[in-house]
């Protein structure tokens, strides 16, 4: 019987799960070290995460789906899901099975863009953290053309609040260096990268989206100028 369209199983699978983990190691993780020099800090403070939860990065890079899901700990990126476009990412048979093997993706309509299956993603993103599988989210929307921060929608707050779920700030720096937008392939003298994992955010009593995300983005900011997991804030 051919899997439904709309099953949450395969991001429970212990096999594709594991053969994830022998791509990370085998394949993704040594390209991504043979092209950056990366470095990753605060893993203490995730050491103890399970279930679901929210991964929510800065964007500035193509290099920043494949440094987080060949850099984090295993722990974290054996069932962490993001979403690719639909209309690119699951047209073509082939790209969508790559792309579903190497970033466990599943697919999201974009605003005026045709997708192959109307209706497949509705509420998908929900739908797996319910299901306890953790989500990366890059809450820019697209890929910063300075290398500067832009605004952060609220979406991913909204989830934490209202499904109780944490959120991970992931600070990542040097990307947009290694790989500018408008490049095809990362440049050749071996860039440093840094990736700041911080300590999960729960949002305060009575606090609205806005304001929780507000907070994460700051957070994420500190990490970045501080560059530390760990950052004092004001």
């Amino acid at each position: 019987m051919a899997e439904s369209p709309h099953s949450l199983e395969p991001y429970h699978s212990e096999k594709k799960a594991k053969l994830r983990a022998v791509v990370r190691k085998a394949i993704t993780r040594p390209v991504v070290k043979a092209v950056v020099k990366p470095h990753v800090e605060g893993q203490e403070n995730v050491q103890d995460l399970e279930g679901a939860y929210i991964v929510v990065g800065n964007h500035s890079s193509h290099l920043d789906a494949p440094m987080v899901f060949s850099l984090l700990p295993d722990h974290m990126t054996s069932k962490l899901a993001t979403g690719a476009a639909a209309d690119y990412f699951y047209r073509k048979r082939g790209i969508s099975k790559l792309t579903s093997l190497f970033f466990n993706t599943y697919p999201v309509e974009r605003k005026g863009k045709p997708s192959p299956h109307p209706g497949r993603a509705a509420h998908m993103t929900s739908r797996l953290l319910q299901d306890g599988i953790p989500i990366l989210i890059f809450p820019e929307g697209t890929r910063s053309r300075t290398g500067e921060m832009g605004a952060f929608k609220s979406g991913a707050a909204a989830l934490s609040i209202k499904l109780h779920v944490p959120i991970v700030p992931l600070a990542m720096h040097g990307g947009h260096e290694a790989m500018p937008v408008g490049s095809s392939w990362p440049t050749l003298d071996h860039k440093p990268v840094e990736l700041y994992i911080g300590k999960p955010m729960w949002a305060n009593d009575g606090e609205d989206a806005e304001t929780f995300m507000a907070r994460v983005k700051s957070h994420i900011q500190a990490m970045l100028e501080q560059q530390t997991a760990w950052p004092h804030e004001a």
